[in-house]
């Protein structure tokens, strides 16, 4: 019989993503993946698949599947409560499904993305050599509904070599460096960093991470001037008209016509995908 996890009930929303698609800017598509890799290679690692096998992205908790054969999986990113069969289970350690079991994962409480692997990956169709779904690019599979099947690849060769990993928790600070427009800016780098703090508004997504605090001002020399779309990467810090700064995630657009007055370092860039909306957020120099 072919493995597989059968959806029961999605969550608000579950993702297929490996580690995304690059190579694709000059056409432009994005290299998406998931929001924070490094969960999701850890999961991988847990389950002995390599770190780029597909796996399942769950925004906030809410999953459901029920496993059709043994199944092995792990837990790592967004945490709260999960079971199989109603009993309690952590993350970041391996987990046997039993043909039939059905794992659930409760309402995140701390982070925001929980992810999901299972050994031997998920076995959708790769488009453009990807799995990920690229919400901002409509490329992908399409979010998990009730009722789907996910095909479950073969098992590698290699056993976990692990029952549990130790995770440290990530702090909310984000280190960032000068970007490409910082001269647009009074003090820009000085105002980021300041003792203030920025709030994560409801209105970010895969695409940015948009904030609430104190705007950033042109110098009057900029103030005004338009910008021609140049290429945007992970991290970006651009800065719209009302002064308030936006992060760019792992969705974001190829191109973007505003400045961009800081880039956050890629090492953190997993903390961008489990910030959620009222977190707290605090730009260090790095």
């Amino acid at each position: 019989m072919t493995s597989a996890l059968e959806v029961v009930e999605p969550g608000l929303l579950t993702l297929v993503e490996d580690l995304g698609r690059p190579g694709w800017a000059h056409i432009g598509v994005g290299r998406s993946g998931a929001a924070d890799a490094g969960a999701l290679r850890l999961a991988n690692r847990l389950v002995a698949n390599d770190e780029g096998t597909a796996g399942l992205e769950v925004l906030l908790g809410g999953l459901l599947v029920r496993a059709r054969g043994d199944l092995t999986v792990a837990l790592t990113g967004g945490r709260g409560p999960a079971w199989v069969d109603g009993r309690p289970v952590g993350h970041e350690a391996v987990i046997e499904l039993r043909d039939g079991s059905e794992l659930r994962l409760g309402t995140v409480e701390h982070g925001l993305r929980t992810y999901v692997a299972v050994r031997g990956g998920i076995d959708v169709p790769p488009v453009l050599g990807s799995r990920s779904t690229d919400q901002l690019a409509g490329l992908g599979p399409a979010p998990l509904a009730a009722g789907d099947v996910l095909p479950v690849g073969p098992a590698p060769r290699d056993w976990p070599l692990v029952d549990v990993a130790p995770v440290r928790p990530e702090r909310l600070a984000l280190p960032i460096v000068a970007g490409p427009h910082a001269d647009w800016f009074d003090d820009a780098l000085a105002r980021l960093c300041g003792a203030h703090e920025y709030r994560v508004t409801p209105a970010t997504n895969r695409v940015a991470v948009r904030l609430d605090g104190p705007t950033i001002r042109r110098t009057r020399q900029y103030d005004g001037r338009e910008l021609p779309s140049e290429g945007l990467v992970v991290g970006a810090v651009q800065v719209p008209p009302d002064g308030r700064p936006v992060v760019f995630g792992v969705d974001h657009p190829v191109t973007g016509g505003y400045p961009v007055v800081a880039v956050v370092r890629r090492h953190a860039h997993g903390r961008l995908g489990q910030l959620r909306p009222g977190d707290p957020v605090r730009f260090v120099r790095g």
